[in-house]
């Protein structure tokens, strides 16, 4: 099992779409970035549950109602994603099974068990690391080194299928209108 979850991965993802939205592009919904990405809408809508509650992304109002970064792409870090999908969970959890060596009779001596365990010392080492590099990321840096690697057309197609997505929606509700 891997310590970050797809849910990071997909939210990432999304979030993505979301850092430089074009100004005719309605704000996507969560069916749409699941359609768009080919992800699972029901999974990605409990993402972004945990999303709006982080503060994170906000939901806008009205027919062309969706998904908005609630500040700045830049003030958004990898970290912050992560902790919002999958909580601030340690890396690793001790249990102390120093204190349980064969050898020891009755009670592990001091010497065994003072201060912080040399393994779980690493361990927070590690994770301290992973979270400073998690930290120094942004959704700002991601949308730069994506758009540096695809091509001129790319963010203009994103936008045209995400308003036909919404014209088409918006023609089904007409449609049923008319019919009642």
């Amino acid at each position: 099992m891997s310590f970050i979850s797809t849910g990071v991965e997909y939210g990432l993802h999304c979030l993505l779409y979301l850092t430089d939205p074009a100004p005719r592009a309605p704000a996507p919904g969560v069916r749409d970035l699941a359609d768009l990405q080919g992800v699972p809408a029901e999974y990605l809508a409990k993402v972004f549950t945990k999303l709006s509650k982080a503060g994170l992304v906000e939901a806008t109002e009205g027919a062309r109602g969706g998904f908005a970064l609630a500040r700045p792409a830049d003030e958004i870090s990898f970290l912050d994603v992560v902790h919002a999908i999958d909580g601030d969970k340690a890396l690793f959890e001790c249990r102390e099974i120093r204190e349980r060596c064969a050898v020891f009779t009755s009670e592990a001596p001091t010497w065994a068990t003072t201060g912080v365990c040399s393994i779980h010392a690493v361990m927070l080492a590690a994770e301290k690391r992973m979270k400073d590099e998690l930290a120094c990321h942004s959704l700002k840096e991601l949308a730069l080194q994506v758009a540096a690697k695809a091509p001129a057309n790319f963010s203009p197609q994103i936008a045209n299928w995400l308003e036909q997505r919404a014209l088409n929606r918006r023609g089904d509700r007409d449609t049923h209108n008319l019919e009642k």
